[in-house]
């Protein structure tokens, strides 16, 4: 059993279980783990290339996350993590393991690790999307100024029949 040339299978409690699906088969759950890693911005250049930025030609600092994407941070700046902005926050496990603690409050006196892709000089402000909900609400006011100004437009089109 300890020699490392015999297959590893774990027998599943089915009828089929014997069968392993074969290397390059794509799993159920890597359509999740891609949207995961988009949202959370875990989108660093995978190996064997270089750990380099495309937009700017940086270095960073790049860690692998749970779900198997990388992401790359700025290298060798840790943070107050109150001071990073929700969904930008990344910690460093003491395997290697980056993981992004999302909208969760940080607790006092923590440190992050801040994600290159808001420090990076290639992006512009509208492609880091670094405030989510402000974002939204920016979107939602366009929106409403644009109905306003239509509805106004519309009021002085029309003739007084009063």
């Amino acid at each position: 059993m300890g020699d490392s040339s015999e297959p590893s299978i774990i027998p599943l409690p089915d009828p089929d279980g014997h069968r392993q699906a074969p290397p390059g088969v794509p799993q159920p759950w890597e359509k999740t783990d891609r949207a995961q890693a988009a949202m959370e911005g875990a989108t660093g250049p995978e190996p064997p290339a270089p750990p380099v930025c495309p937009n700017c030609g940086l270095v960073g600092d790049r860690r692998v996350t749970y779900y198997g994407w990388h992401v790359l941070l700025e290298p060798d700046m840790p943070v107050p993590a109150h001071m990073v902005p929700a969904w930008h926050r990344w910690y460093v496990d003491s395997n290697g393991t980056a993981w992004n603690s999302r909208a969760d409050e940080p607790p006092p006196g923590a440190v992050c690790r801040v994600p290159h892709r808001i420090a990076c000089p290639g992006l512009r402000l509208e492609e880091i999307g670094l405030w989510r909900w402000l974002d939204a609400v920016r979107a939602e006011n366009a929106r409403r100024a644009w109905r306003k100004a239509d509805e106004e437009a519309a009021r002085e089109r029309l003739p007084d029949a009063g």
